[in-house]
Parts: structure tokens; sequence; C-alpha cells
């Protein structure tokens, strides 16, 4: 069976993921105050409606309760967001992600029981920094507030050695858990793999850790 999904809040951050969400063919029910935006998204979701996400029997008579993921994306009002993630806890939802606004927000979406909390601005914010000092990173994933993920193209340094040759572990204290390489994927890499010109490497570690990476095997090449 397909997931069922419902996005709260369709704004840039809502609506892509409205979006995306619907391209990939899953049903998702679209709600949001303002009918312009509804209205803007009744042919893309499955279902768009104008509803009020903080009165709890709204919520009921959306069948929200059928719902698996809800996706709360309220733009400023945070008493509208903590109210609605409030209201959906109580109701047994599966699992809730919310769009935080600051780190005020998110501590007490996590106390109130968020599943998941997301900066889409802070996070695309260092993913930003990350390509602005070096054009190698290709993309960049947090996962906690101190570990991430890079894909990074192989740099000159690197190019015709071996993962023992670099030796990104040990100096570094990194780890290549895989190289894209012609559109196929390598996880977890033999230590005799070489690097070819257009290798991609998937780094995971800490954020110091990788800073330390890009400053030495990466943003040179670049200079």
């Amino acid at each position: 069976m397909k997931k069922e999904y419902a996005v709260i809040g369709l704004g840039r951050f809502g609506g892509s993921i409205c979006k995306e969400l619907s391209r990939e063919g899953m049903e998702v029910l679209a709600i949001d105050l303002d009918e312009d935006k509804v209205n803007e998204y009744k042919d893309i979701a499955s279902h768009a409606v104008i509803a009020d996400s903080t009165d709890e029997n709204v919520l009921k008579e959306l069948g929200i309760r059928n719902i698996d993921h809800v996706i709360v994306a309220i733009g400023d009002n945070q008493q509208a967001s903590i109210l609605t993630t409030l209201m959906l806890k109580e109701l047994g939802i599966k699992k809730i992600t919310v769009k935080a606004q600051n780190d005020y927000h998110e501590k007490v979406l996590n106390k109130i029981g968020a599943d998941q909390v997301v900066h889409p601005e802070r996070d695309m914010g260092k993913r930003i920094a990350h390509n602005i000092i070096s054009n190698n990173v290709l993309d960049y994933l947090e996962l906690s507030d101190d570990h991430s993920v890079v894909e990074v193209k192989a740099g000159k340094k690197m190019i015709g050695k071996t993962l023992v040759d670099l030796d990104i572990r040990a100096r570094y204290g990194c780890n290549v858990v895989g190289i894209k390489r012609n559109k196929e994927i390598n996880v977890s890499p033999l230590a005799s793999e070489v690097i070819l010109e257009e290798d991609v490497l998937i780094i995971i570690g800490e954020d110091k850790d990788i800073f330390r990476f890009e400053k030495n095997l990466v943003v040179e090449d670049d200079e």
C-alpha cells in the first residue's frame, strides 16, 4: 500500500515537499489557511483543503488519523506550528516532521514529541557555504549538530592514489563510505581502490574533521 502524507502549510518549503511527493506518486493531503495557496495545489496534491490545523475537530474531520506521515511546514506562526504538532501527537499520528524557525522553536517541538525537526534555511545555508568554499564539494547533508555527509569531486591530490595512500580516516578522522563512478555507486570501497579523475567520494564524519579534509585535499585544488 502507498503511504499517505499530509503537508500543513503551503509556503515555499511545504509547497516543494507537496510537489515532490505528488511527483513520486504519493497520496498527499495539502492543507493551508490561505485559499490562494490551496487553489494553487488543488491539481497537484491528491486533496487540497482550506483548514485551520490548530482546531482538533477540523483535523479529525479531515481524517488526519489515517495519515502515515504529517509534515508541519507552517511559516512564521510558531504558535500555530507548536499547537498543530501537539494536536497531531494527541491524535496518534505515526510520524510528524516539523519545520523549525529557530533553536528555541526546535527545543519546544522536541519536547512535545515531534519525530523530526528540520531547519531548511539553516541547512541550505550550510550546504551553500560548503559549495562556496570549494567547487569540488557537490553536496552536503547534516546528520546531527556535529556530523555530516558530503559528496566531494576527486581533487588533483587524490587522482591516481588508492584509499590506502590517502589514508583519509587516519589523517582526517573521516570515512569514505562510497565512491560514485559512471553513475554507479561503490559502497564500502576496498582500501586498494584507485581514485579516478571523475570520481565523487562520499565522506562521513564530524564537521570539524570534514572541514580539515576539505581544506587540505579539496580547497587547494580550486585555488
